[in-house]
């Protein structure tokens, strides 16, 4: 495994440097993660992308760098402590030096010479891309093959003068080759049909293969990625991207698309759901299917929208005035991003209220290697729910009741237009035929009615997914990016001699009590990792009466991800020193 980042300042062009390093590499055979770190503004501040690469599936991006192009000393400065041997390769053009403490290996490279000798500044991150397949060890045809299909339409002069840019950063490196400390060999590809996406990119294509075709939204980082995916494949299928004023109208307009019987979604963040909320309660209460993606950011208010965290979750629950059941999902991987997209239509449908899926910002945004198969569309079942045919209607005729008390809480509905239907909804609450009533009895029983439906998510999906021994030392739980980052910590820990196992939740809403309870009944420590400040799943899992002393929290909330060392290393101190207290 080799882990290559490049930094400088943000417009600079460094994020089409990395995604030129992570697809060829993908291409060669290898498996791919991409980190990034930028601010919330278009140009200027600093910000990197950093890509680990190796011949094996990797789940997060770690403390380790192994080659670091820096564009200037600020990259230096902020990321050296990362390189313990490693090479920094530096643009000479402003003078690069090595803090004192470093253990780096500096490369000086006339990258910005050299491409002003190519006629433009910009073709430096090109030589660099050159030099860094030289570090690499990875073939430079490989880049130039990418280079041809990447500026097809740019014309051959672009494409020349690109691939004369990457000779040059190859040959410069490899002429001096002998000289800089060799790395980690990169091992032997693995051939597969693999491709590389963001967990937004699945998360569109799971809506579109689940039959979506309305999409209404407002833009806002990180949800945004996922309308524009939508935008470009909905023209193929007659779905249809609809930007919106604000939140309000976007949780609205498919709420009224859902109940004219269109799956149609919304994606947003934090504070756009917030807005969301007195809406969301408005499907719940007219039992309208509707589906919404929240990439949780860092908060309260506008926060830190490009940085990480998990702090959404009782909002995702319990946000909104009175008592609104809804579902709420949480994907921890791009597999499962694109899995719950499409499952979330289908949950919609079937139990007719608000899904909710809940992602963050790290797995919406970093791009990782995924297996063609695990987003395969034609293969996705459909299920509509229950909805009367016109045969159904003729034979009830008039009664058709749209609210039933029914053995199993869920009603059939119909869709405005079927002759002796009922086009009737309201958020006042109503009786079996769709009439406001105040009636207490009826009270009751409608809300036991929206209560209870929702209850039987448990039958139709797995809640809870366990990986390792079930009388781990300890359970790393978690949900979203951080199972990935729990994973590689339990490798890490296995060398130490830990036995422990990874459990992540699948569903948040309604709370798979059981399901837990059963998973980490032999256990003797859980530790619950997330990125909040006040333990949000902690509290999920108190409020079922399942925090005894055997859970522990492990917090983050400075939006930087967890790494595998760091929850390694924490894991190792908690087990420590309740071996010391014991």
């Amino acid at each position: 495994m080799l882990a290559w980042k490049i930094g400088g300042d943000q417009g600079e062009g460094i994020d089409s440097t990395g995604d030129i390093v992570i697809h060829v590499a993908n291409h060669l055979g290898y498996y791919v993660y991409g980190y990034k770190s930028f601010s919330s503004r278009i140009k200027g501040g600093h910000t990197n992308y950093k890509v680990r690469i190796a011949n094996h599936p990797i789940h997060a991006t770690t403390k380790r760098t192994d080659i670091l192009i820096a564009l200037n000393q600020e990259t230096i400065n902020l990321n050296h402590h990362e390189l313990d041997g490693g090479i920094i390769l530096a643009d000479s053009a402003f003078s690069p030096y090595l803090p004192d403490d470093s253990k780096a290996f500096l490369v000086p490279l006339a990258m910005s010479q050299m491409a002003k000798d190519q006629g433009s500044l910009l073709m430096r991150n090109m030589i660099a891309v050159g030099a860094s397949a030289a570090l690499l060890g990875l073939p430079l045809d490989a880049f130039g093959q990418y280079i041809v299909k990447r500026f097809a339409k740019k014309g051959e002069s672009i494409i020349n003068a690109n691939k004369r840019a990457l000779s040059m950063g190859y040959e410069a490196i490899m002429a001096q080759l002998d000289q800089i400390p060799a790395l980690p060999a990169l091992g032997i590809p693995v051939p597969g049909d693999r491709i590389v996406l963001t967990g937004n990119d699945a998360t569109a294509l799971g809506a579109l293969a689940a039959g979506c075709r309305i999409m209404c939204g407002y833009p806002i980082t990180p949800a945004t990625d996922i309308m524009e995916a939508l935008a470009k494949y909905f023209p193929m299928v007659g779905g249809v991207v609809m930007q919106m004023e604000d939140e309000l109208a976007s949780i609205t307009a498919a709420i009224g698309a859902g109940f004219a019987g269109a799956r149609a979604m919304t994606a947003t963040s934090g504070p756009g759901l917030s807005l969301m909320q007195e809406a969301i309660g408005l499907a719940a209460m007219t039992e309208t299917p509707v589906v919404i993606v929240d990439t949780q950011r860092a908060g309260p208010s506008t926060g830190m929208p490009t940085k990480q965290e998990q702090s959404d979750l009782l909002a995702l629950i319990y946000g909104g005035h009175g008592e609104a059941p809804r579902i709420v999902i949480t994907p921890s991987s791009v597999e499962e991003a694109f899995e719950d997209a499409y499952e979330a239509f289908n949950l919609a449908d079937h139990f007719q209220t608000p899904v909710i899926i809940a992602t963050d910002l790290s797995l919406a945004l970093w791009q990782q290697t995924v297996e063609r198969q695990a987003v395969d569309g034609p293969h996705v079942p459909i299920d509509r729910g229950a909805i009367y045919s016109a045969q159904d209607l003729s034979t009830v005729a008039n009664s058709f009741r749209r609210y039933a008390f029914t053995l199993d809480d869920i009603s059939p509905r119909t869709l405005p237009g079927m002759s002796h239907g009922q086009y009737l909804a309201t958020g006042v609450e109503h009786g079996q035929n769709g009439k406001v009533s105040e009636d207490p009895i009826n009270r009751q029983h409608m809300m036991d009615k929206r209560l209870n439906k929702v209850l039987q998510i448990h039958q139709l999906r797995t809640p809870v997914r366990y990986d390792g021994p079930e009388d781990a030392d300890v359970v790393l739980l978690a949900i979203g990016s951080t199972v990935g980052i729990n994973k590689e910590a339990k490798e890490i820990l296995a060398k130490s001699g830990v036995r422990a196992a990874v459990a992540w939740l699948r569903t948040l809403s309604p709370f798979p009590k059981d399901q837990c309870q059963r998973f980490f009944a032999k256990a003797r420590h859980i530790l619950v990792v997330e990125q909040n400040a006040t333990g949000q799943v902690a509290h999920l899992l108190k409020g079922a009466g399942l925090f005894d002393g055997r859970y522990h929290s492990l917090l983050k909330y400075d939006g930087v991800p967890f790494l595998p060392e760091e929850v390694a290393q924490e894991t190792q101190n908690l087990l420590a020193q309740l071996e010391v207290n014991h």
